[in-house]
């Protein structure tokens, strides 16, 4: 995976210049020994840290080949669950489509064919309440997946977060940028660990949850 990330560092350098002038008396006594004079080590100066980096592109998590095993785990049991909510909404779009396919075929009469239009007219009345149905249900089904998805996912999210940290303290990284959240004009493949920590956290937490069953 190639993504780019330009990370702009601004270095900042101080320099401290000691000079001495020492004056050359007029007539030093012949057995006088030179003097050295004392240097000072600068002071206040601070020893910069050292930092690793490090990139990761947690959207590859998602990956149902190559992601991580329990997410693609979660996400099957998620959808069945709610299986049967989008089945319903399917077949209420499908009748939808039917009844506006007979509207518009009573309305394209051919020439000289009376139009039935109290027949039109209850048609087009039942399609009215059945697309504020399809969006209310719609709706409804769309607030229930999203809690039960929070419910779901978000044990599986702290799990990732702290074995990412101590997959970052075992290898000495004590930064690590998200590229799919931060846009990364260029970025080495050599700090990209993605790959890696998915295999590691595969490796070490097999996709064998099972999920919390609807409330």
């Amino acid at each position: 995976m190639t993504k780019s990330n330009l990370l702009s560092i601004a270095a900042m350098m101080a320099a401290l210049t000691v000079s001495a002038v020492a004056q050359r008396p007029a007539a030093p006594p012949p057995a006088q020994p030179k003097q050295t004079p004392a240097v000072t080590p600068p002071t206040g100066v601070a020893q910069l840290p050292t930092s690793k980096m490090a990139v990761i592109y947690t959207d590859a998590f998602l990956d149902p080949k190559t992601g991580i095993a329990k997410f693609n785990t979660l996400l099957t049991k998620l959808n069945a669950e709610f299986a049967g909510p989008k089945d319903e909404l399917t077949k209420m779009q499908q009748r939808a489509q039917a009844l506006q396919d007979e509207i518009t075929k009573l309305q394209q009469a051919p020439a000289g064919t009376p139009i039935d239009q109290r027949t039109v007219n209850a048609k087009a009345d039942q399609l009215e309440q059945l697309k504020k149905d399809i969006q209310r249900k719609g709706e409804d089904a769309q607030t229930a997946y999203n809690r039960r998805r929070q419910e779901i996912f978000a044990p599986l999210q702290d799990e990732i977060g702290k074995f990412l940290e101590v997959f970052a303290k075992a290898r000495g990284i004590n930064a690590i940028i998200d590229g799919t959240q931060v846009p990364l004009l260029y970025a080495a493949d050599s700090i990209d660990i993605t790959r890696s920590f998915i295999a590691e956290f595969n490796s070490k937490n097999p996709a064998t949850a099972v999920a919390t069953p609807p409330q």
